[in-house]
């Protein structure tokens, strides 16, 4: 299991000098490149996250949604372009960058040996926090996803969906602004992915929590939904579903995803 410390939270977090707070993206990527040896993953990325809302960061399998992920969250270091979480760039300030946000990798990253309690104390160490608020916080989230009176089984015993909900109650322990999630609902059954996406829409409208939801499954978005596509290391379109589809001049999300990467071929 891998996940990076992070020091305890300040007493206070200054304020972002500059726009208006609510001016200030959750996440701006700008003008982003990666590499790996020949091959461009990341080729020239710029997109911006409101700080509230739900945007989906839509791109087929080796799209590049992984290699930006690992890039906001410094499993890669980014040597070309910018990132900024909250007005916080991610080189220069990576502590104050990174406990803003909570993160669901697409691997599966529970210690499935250890109960959910025990994974939650471990996460809520990591960060710093004081064990008693890690105990409330983790009763908050755990009875929120349904959960709470699995708090002390093994997640071993949990299904597939259950522990995705696990993953996303810790994400949320630390109380962070913005949500990263890669591919959550990729192997779980049909009720169980629309729980789990029920469930975070939810929460950005109850607390005002930016989620970037990374996922190929086209039916997970609506009209309403922010949508960032993404096709072989380059940003093909971002605004809302419904402006995506104008712009594509189709009827349908799928028909504008194809509209868009029809043809793409890195050279």
């Amino acid at each position: 299991m891998y996940e990076a410390a992070i020091p305890a939270d300040p007493p206070s977090i200054p304020a972002i000098h500059g726009p208006p707070a609510q001016a200030v993206p959750a996440l701006a990527v700008e003008e982003l490149s990666h590499s790996f040896g020949k091959r461009m993953a990341l080729d020239h990325v710029s997109f911006a996250v409101p700080p509230a809302g739900f945007t989906m960061l839509l791109g087929l399998n080796g799209a590049g949604k992984t290699t930006l992920f690992s890039l906001i969250t410094r499993l890669y270091s980014n040597r070309s372009g910018a990132i900024r979480i909250f007005g916080f760039d991610l080189r220069r300030q990576p502590t104050r960058a990174l406990e803003r946000i909570g993160v669901v990798f697409q691997q599966p990253t529970l210690d499935l040996d250890l109960t959910v309690r025990q994974n939650l104390r471990y996460h809520g160490g990591l960060h710093g926090m004081a064990p008693s608020d890690c105990e409330a916080r983790a009763r908050e989230e755990l009875e929120r996803i349904g959960l709470a009176d699995r708090a002390d089984d093994r997640v071993r015993a949990l299904s597939g969906g259950q522990r995705r909900r696990v993953e996303i109650a810790r994400a949320l322990l630390h109380r962070p602004k913005l949500l990263l999630l890669d591919e959550p609902t990729v192997g779980l059954d049909t009720e169980s992915r629309r729980h789990i996406l029920d469930h975070v829409r939810a929460l950005c409208r109850g607390q005002d929590l930016a989620v970037l939801w990374a996922t190929h499954l086209m039916d997970e978005a609506t009209d309403e939904d922010s949508v960032v596509v993404l096709h072989q290391g380059r940003l093909r379109a971002s605004g809302t579903v419904r402006a995506v589809r104008a712009e594509a001049g189709a009827a349908t999300l799928p028909a504008a995803f194809a509209a868009l990467t029809t043809g793409e071929r890195r050279p």
